[in-house]
Parts: C-alpha cells; sequence; structure tokens
C-alpha cells in the first residue's frame, strides 16, 4: 500500500487529493515531502467569509510540517490559490489542514500538545524537532477549543482556593469542580480579591450558579463574602484541612519565638529539631521524631501547651451529632482565649467567627472535602516546577487547564495511549 492511500484513509482532504512523495536526503538527515493539488474542477474558499470563489492567481509553493513519520520530518507542499471575493477582495485561500498563517498542519499541533501533557513543553519541542513557540502554540489552540467545547452543565460541588505562582504575592485564584463523577480544573482568575471570584460566577452564569449544592473553601474574607451573595442556597463547608493548616501555622510561630526567648535567656536549645514532631500527625512520625516529641512533653513549654491544644481539638471531627460539635467548639475557643499565647487565641477568635460554616462540615456528611482541592493543588504545583518557572500569566493558565481541566479533544488519526 502505497503512502499516499494510507493518507486518504486515514486523513483526507475534501477539494484536494495528495500528490508525488519526495524522500530528500542532506547533512541534517532524511525528509518526506508529499505534494498536495486541489481537485480538477474545484474552486477555492475565500479565507475571509468562507464561501467558494473564483481564482485569481497563485502563489509560491509553502511548506506545512506535517506528523513526523519513521522518525522523519513531514511536510506536505502546496502553492495556495488566491481568490477574488466581492466582499472581501482578493484574499488567500483557506486550507483544511492548516489555519491562518501558520506552517504547522493542525494534525501536528495535536500531536504535539497531547504529548505536552506527558512532556515539559522545552522536551516536547526537542522530541520533534519544533520551536518551544510551536509547542505553545498548539497547547494554546487545544486549550481555546477544549474551553469552548465543554459541557459546564450539572455542576453541584465545587472547591475555590489560591495558589502563589510567583514570588511577590502573585496568586490566582482557582475553583474546581469535584463532584464525585467528575472532577476537573473549572476556571482560573488572577489575584485572590473579592472581583476575582465575582467573574467566575458570571462566567458560570445565575442558572447554574443557583444549582451549586456544595462550596468548599478556606478562610480568606473575600471568598466567604463572594460566596454568600452569588450562591447563598449552597452548602458552604470550611474543611478540615484548612483548619489544621491554620493551627499548625499557629503552633509553628508559638514554636519560633519560643526558640528566641531561650536562647537570649541563655537555656538549652532544647526545641532544636523539634518543629516536625510538633506539626506532624502521630502516625506519620519517624521513629526519631516520636522519641523527640516524648521528650518535649517532659517540660513546661509553650510549644507544647499549643501542641496539646492542637491535640485536644482534634476530639471535634469525631462527633456525629452538630449541636454537640457546636458545643464543643465553643467550650475550646473560650479555653483557648484564655491563654497568653498569642497565635492559639488569634486561631480561636478565627474559628469562633466562622463556627457556622465549620459545622457545615457535618451536615455535609463527607460528601465534599477540601483535601480533593488541595490534591489538585498539588498537581498545579507540579505543573509548575515541570515547566521551571513560566514568565507570563497567560502561559501558566494554558498549561493548568491542559494538564487539569479534563478537556474534551477531536477524535483525530494521530493518538497515543
Amino acid at each position: 500500500m502505497q503512502l499516499q492511500t494510507i493518507l486518504r484513509k486515514l486523513e483526507p482532504i475534501k477539494g484536494f487529493v495528495y500528490g508525488e512523495v519526495t524522500l530528500d536526503e542532506s547533512a541534517t538527515g532524511k525528509t518526506l515531502t508529499i505534494e498536495i493539488r486541489e481537485r480538477r474542477g474545484s474552486r477555492g474558499y475565500c479565507s475571509g467569509c468562507g464561501r467558494k470563489r473564483p481564482g485569481y492567481d497563485r502563489l509560491r509553493p509553502r511548506r506545512f510540517q506535517y506528523v513526523p513519520l519513521w522518525g522523519m520530518p513531514v511536510y506536505l507542499v502546496y502553492a495556495l490559490r488566491r481568490v477574488k471575493c466581492p466582499q472581501c477582495g482578493v484574499t488567500v485561500e483557506w486550507v483544511p489542514w492548516a489555519e491562518g498563517k501558520s506552517r504547522l498542519t493542525t494534525s501536528l499541533k495535536w500531536f504535539l500538545a497531547r504529548w505536552a501533557k506527558r512532556l515539559s513543553w522545552s522536551e516536547t519541542a526537542r522530541a520533534f524537532a519544533v520551536p518551544w513557540e510551536s509547542v505553545y502554540r498548539s497547547v494554546r489552540m487545544a486549550v481555546d477549543w477544549g474551553l469552548k467545547q465543554r459541557d459546564l452543565a450539572g455542576i453541584e460541588s465545587i472547591g475555590v482556593d489560591e495558589v502563589a505562582w510567583r514570588r511577590g504575592h502573585k496568586y490566582l485564584t482557582l475553583v474546581y469542580q469535584i463532584d464525585k463523577d467528575r472532577r476537573r480544573l473549572l476556571w482560573i482568575g488572577r489575584d485572590r480579591e473579592a472581583k476575582t471570584l465575582l467573574r467566575f460566577f458570571r462566567m458560570l452564569g445565575k442558572e447554574r450558579s443557583g444549582a451549586l449544592k456544595f462550596i468548599c473553601s478556606d478562610m480568606w474574607k473575600a471568598y466567604l463574602k463572594v460566596i454568600a451573595k452569588k450562591a447563598p442556597q449552597a452548602l458552604h463547608v470550611l474543611d478540615r484541612y484548612h483548619i489544621m493548616a491554620k493551627m499548625n501555622k499557629a503552633i509553628d510561630e508559638v514554636r519560633a519565638a519560643e526558640v528566641k526567648e531561650l536562647k537570649a535567656a541563655g537555656y538549652e536549645p532544647i526545641l532544636k529539631h523539634g518543629r516536625w514532631c510538633l506539626l506532624k500527625r502521630p502516625a506519620n512520625m519517624t521513629e526519631a521524631q516520636t522519641v523527640k516529641l516524648q521528650e518535649l512533653l517532659k517540660h513546661n513549654l509553650k510549644s507544647v501547651k499549643a501542641y496539646l491544644m492542637r491535640e485536644d481539638f482534634q476530639r471535634f471531627w469525631d462527633y456525629k451529632s452538630p449541636y454537640y460539635a457546636a458545643t464543643f467548639l465553643g467550650d475550646w475557643c473560650r479555653r483557648t482565649g484564655r491563654t497568653k499565647l498569642e497565635p492559639m487565641k488569634k486561631i480561636a477568635k478565627s474559628l469562633y467567627g466562622h463556627g457556622e460554616l465549620i459545622l457545615n462540615w457535618f451536615l455535609a456528611e463527607g460528601t465534599i472535602s477540601a483535601g480533593m482541592v488541595e490534591g489538585f493543588n498539588n498537581k498545579v504545583k507540579l505543573t509548575m516546577r515541570k515547566s521551571y518557572g513560566f514568565r507570563s500569566e497567560n502561559a501558566v493558565e494554558t498549561a493548568l487547564y491542559h494538564n487539569l481541566g479534563n478537556l474534551p479533544q477531536p477524535n483525530l488519526t494521530h493518538r497515543f495511549c
């Protein structure tokens, strides 16, 4: 079977035929060149209005890079016609295998975009001997097409969080769909202000926003305000992960301040190497950290008091009744508020002020969890590390949608498992 026959069967081009195939050899390697001709008597399509128009003249042959075969670069060669359109004037014809002035075929763009999910963009460019910009434009094309074609119906649960993508407090607001049957990145917004999240709800629309049943977020005031306004019917949950993360941060602040106090007073550095044994869960500690924790518990330290407060609060998650959980939460906040540990008092004040949203964790009965959101955030950080740092927000958004958006793709010949 000849190569032209294979191409006609797997990737036919309406109005055109595959012509002569040439194998060229040079110092840089072998190259396949495939000639393309228009069918006899066919007219070109105006690239402006998309209608068939009579021919005007013909340009010089142009090479379009195609999907590589047997490790060899492949080029489609065609002399574009110019057509005379009464509406658009004299324009270059539209061809089905490439878009605009791009020298890459659409098939090659989708091929590169799929590989860019597995490899870094730079590695994809090196592997297939194309410029980095070609890989970026291919991924951008795939993302734009997928965002237009994706289905936003049936969204019931979302998670909202922010992630730092550059130094200098440069944040992105990320919204995920966290339904049991579908989990994906829905939207990316710049910064973490109230107007940022408002743009997401405008994109989602009133009808779909009104269909939301569960929303999971942290205690960032801007998010709480917008969610209460745009989706008041949804059960807003402040999840266990965010609460315990803030509590661990408070314990670390107490420990860091106490280390300085003990050093200034001339005491032995008993808290040295004690950070992680105070922050980790007992099940995740190493043997050395377990021994260190037992040693610290023998001393009357502020850090130990903060640690014991956190361990006491862990009982909150064992309650089954929201009423008794609320009683425990109020009692714990009052006891902690009477201590002299300012970071822990700040946490207690925050938890007491958000008590209603925290108790929604029990009303949701484990239906949603911010653990799913944090899992997505870990993938976000992995995508950024794989890229070795993006210089523009557009590139960051493109990479995140491409890897986490679960965007639809057209059925093309060039697929891989």
